[in-house]
């Protein structure tokens, strides 16, 4: 008995002394996962370089590549699918949108609902909806936004890409009012109605990424008339949404609209 009394002693003291070391030993996993940063987008225009604010509304103050003298009563336009790439072909995308009104001076800037980790991606966005996402009726707050934003179902449905409007000065000097509309390019002459995406990807190029980043995005409106389609408002100035040709061609000029700006804070 004695000697069994000892043994479990033993065996207790071994465990109390085996439970003491793991105690003052333990292994801890400081493993940590990247940094994961938001990304702020700020949103300007200007024409030709010069800033458009809003005092600048409703003001005959722009000439277009053509000569003509031209005011902006409303801009309003569409940017979805900001994507983030990384050197090796990951890529982060919330798949959401933003609807930009400069008048209204309403969603300038803009934080998509993605994270990602510090670093330099190839930042990218879509200027409107690409034809996945150009769904008739699929999103209740553009149903509502500016009037509507929806495009009728006779002209392909699905939403505009941008409202650009003011007055020019005609061939007469009459002030007239012009609406440069752009949407998915729609030929009405067929049957079934011919639909071509005209939404355009921007790149914006290789960026590096840290917390409290911001990018701004430059729309130069002057661009919409000048290349490489030079803009006769004489004679293309409304009605435009109906125009496959037409449109066809604000994609073509579209292509030079979209600048990557100042990027903060600087690497």
């Amino acid at each position: 008995m004695k000697k069994i009394a000892l043994l479990f002693i033993s065996i207790a003291l071994f465990v109390s002394c085996n439970s003491d070391d793991n105690a003052g030993n333990v292994i801890t996993d400081d493993t940590t996962g990247p940094t994961l940063v938001s990304v702020d987008f700020n949103f300007t225009q200007n024409f030709d370089g010069e800033n458009i604010v809003n005092a600048d509304f409703d003001e005959l103050k722009f000439t277009n590549e053509n000569g003509q003298t031209m005011s902006i009563s409303k801009l309003v336009y569409l940017i979805s699918d900001i994507t983030f790439e990384n050197s090796s072909g990951e890529v982060f995308t919330a798949g959401d949108y933003n609807l930009v009104d400069v008048r209204n001076t309403s969603n300038l800037t803009f934080t998509p609902d993605v994270t990602i980790p510090e670093g330099t991606y190839t930042v990218s966005f879509t200027y409107g909806f690409n034809d996945e996402d150009n769904v008739n009726g699929a999103y209740e707050d553009l149903n509502v936004a500016d009037g509507t934003w929806s495009v009728p179902e006779p002209l392909g449905g699905g939403y505009h890409y941008m409202r650009l409007e003011g007055k020019y000065i005609n061939s007469i000097n009459e002030e007239i009012g012009y609406q440069f509309h752009n949407v998915r390019a729609n030929d009405m002459s067929t049957t079934p109605l011919t639909l071509k995406d005209t939404s355009i990807e921007v790149i914006l190029g290789s960026i590096t990424i840290v917390d409290g980043a911001t990018i701004e995005v430059k729309m130069d409106v002057a661009e919409w008339f000048k290349n490489p389609n030079l803009w006769d408002l004489n004679t293309e100035f409304q009605m435009l949404m109906p125009n496959y040709d037409a449109q066809l061609r604000m994609n073509e000029n579209g292509q030079n609209v979209f600048s990557l700006g100042e990027v903060t804070p600087a690497i």
